[in-house]
């Protein structure tokens, strides 16, 4: 195992203790989940500049590091939605999107079709990190001043999650030859 695998699994790891104190009622753990939130976040960036810096890309960390982000930020928006900090359409995209996207990578990687990250998936992914932070700080903040401001990066965070994923789309099948992946029969039930 490397650092950038290592650095992976500690966000796995740190899922379950985001969780605790996101549930919490006190407002201490609120600022904790805060932290361990962000914390994880940034593994997610350094692992990637630490596996191409070190020449250690693997097919494991490949694999492993899209399985801990989906957690990371499912569990943290499951909870806000548990707690009320979050409306559960807006969960509901932003998981739908993860979820569908990353079947249609599987797919597409099983017809030869990579379908590589882009940069506003990127960006989508620190709009999400910045919103859910903000939304997890808001319970421990109270001020209408900062629950706009955490709403308005929610919506850009969302906004982005809805066009990446049309974007991802767009390349699939621009890339593939989407006669030869989906059967007569199927394209047009």
């Amino acid at each position: 195992m490397n650092l950038p695998i290592g650095l992976t699994l500690t966000r796995i790891v740190a899922v379950p203790l985001l969780i605790l104190f996101l549930i919490s009622s006190s407002r201490v753990h609120a600022l904790i989940a805060a932290a361990i939130f962000t914390a994880a976040a940034l593994t997610d960036w350094l692992d990637g500049v630490l596996a191409r810096r070190r020449n250690q890309v693997t097919t494991l960390g490949t694999l492993l590091d899209p399985i801990a982000d989906k957690l990371l930020v499912a569990a943290a928006l499951v909870s806000l939605l548990t707690i009320d900090k979050i409306a559960a359409w807006a969960v509901v995209v932003i998981i739908g999107r993860e979820l569908a996207v990353t079947g249609l990578r599987a797919v597409s990687a099983g017809h030869g079709v990579i379908v590589p990250a882009s940069r506003l998936a990127k960006w989508k992914t620190a709009s999400q990190y910045v919103a859910i932070t903000m939304l997890i700080l808001e319970k421990g903040i109270v001020s209408p001043t900062f629950h706009g401001a955490a709403v308005g990066v929610l919506w850009v965070a969302v906004a982005l999650t809805l066009v990446s994923a049309v974007d991802y789309f767009y390349r699939f099948f621009r890339k593939a030859d989407y006669r030869a992946i989906v059967p007569d029969e199927e394209r047009w039930s």
